[in-house]
């Protein structure tokens, strides 16, 4: 028989347990419908990395490259690289910064990106 004691410290271990996956990042609570994480970064058309499917060289820094088509998600496990993406082409518009290490949708379609030192 449960006691409200333990039923209090069974809800605080699902709240911490909740905290920890959304704390892992965007996505993270979703993972089951992503493909496996790979090493490297990935660019994907459809959301919950679906569609075409871009690889991107996290070794080169710098250089603007415009996609077709453009990204909705983006899944990245390197931990010396990030991407800035954007939402024009040329490397121009709204930019987002992800991280070294990152499953997540774009708050919108990505139609350009370069790689940054994480």
């Amino acid at each position: 028989m449960s006691t409200p004691r333990a039923k209090s410290r069974s809800a605080a271990a699902v709240a911490s347990m909740a905290v920890a996956l959304i704390g892992l990042g965007g996505g993270a609570a979703n993972a089951a419908g992503w493909p496996p994480l790979q090493e490297g970064a990935h660019l994907y058309s459809g959301l919950t990395g679906t569609g075409t499917v871009t690889e991107v060289d996290l070794n080169d820094l710098g250089t603007c490259h415009t996609l077709s088509p453009s990204a909705r998600s983006v899944q990245i496990a390197n931990g010396s690289a990030s991407l800035e993406l954007f939402s024009g082409s040329g490397c121009t518009g709204w930019a987002w910064r992800s991280g070294s290490l990152t499953q997540t949708n774009l708050p919108q379609a990505a139609l350009s990106y370069r790689v940054v030192p994480a």
